[in-house]
């Protein structure tokens, strides 16, 4: 098992040993290589691969409190989305890295900041963490963009790299296309997304033209 330089500097970031050894030993060997997804998680094997000599995991909260870590340096996903107050157990999540060239987004992890007025997302990034994460309409309008920015500003003690901020947006879009209420959309499947160019008449439309053909013939 080779990490490629992506993971080296996103396992560099601020993280406890212990959520490095679970990604190392726990996710990383038997995730899909090609998709980046790994095996459902199971509390029972993880605690064992974290309990070398002593018991020092016990509690699957333990374990749930290592995959926020993972999380906040973009190295997982979860497949669908989860409450992060819950059990994960029986979850999926994805590896977003391993999937990536050795040098594509590695120096996304390296440029931190905290976000300003000019900031724009990285487009071939959320290409590909879009299809990770199931967003089948990623185009976004500069209102989407405007308000991500405006939430952000208001937190100026939040420092992240270029890649989470990315990250963060792809998180955002997803949760507008599932949203109920979301304007200008059409429904594909269980999701939101925004309507393309062209005109699509609703039920009423419809029924109200074929009320005045029949007058008219």
């Amino acid at each position: 098992m080779q990490l490629n330089k992506a993971e080296q500097t996103a396992l560099l970031q601020p993280l406890s040993n212990d959520a490095r050894i679970l990604y190392i030993l726990g996710l990383k060997p038997t995730a899909d290589e090609s998709s980046g997804l790994s095996l459902v998680l199971n509390y029972k094997s993880l605690l064992s691969i974290l309990n070398a000599k002593e018991d020092k995991f016990t509690l699957g909260r333990q374990v749930n409190s290592l995959i926020k870590e993972l999380l906040s340096v973009g190295l997982v996903n979860f497949q669908n989305e989860v409450e992060l107050n819950h059990s994960f157990n029986g979850k999926t999540l994805v590896l977003p890295l391993i999937t990536m060239k050795v040098d594509e987004y590695s120096k996304l992890h390296l440029n931190w900041h905290t976000m300003h007025l000019d900031w724009l997302p990285n487009q071939k990034l959320i290409s590909d963490l879009a299809k990770l994460v199931g967003i089948i309409d990623y185009d976004y309008s500069t209102t989407e963009l405007g308000d991500f920015i405006a939430y952000w500003l208001g937190r100026p003690e939040s420092q992240f790299s270029e890649y989470q901020w990315t990250q963060r947006f792809v998180f955002n879009l997803k949760k507008m296309r599932l949203a109920h209420g979301f304007k200008s959309v059409q429904k594909v499947g269980q999701q939101i997304v925004q309507t393309k160019a062209g005109i699509v008449a609703d039920e009423n439309a419809k029924n109200l033209v074929a009320k005045y053909s029949k007058t008219n013939s």
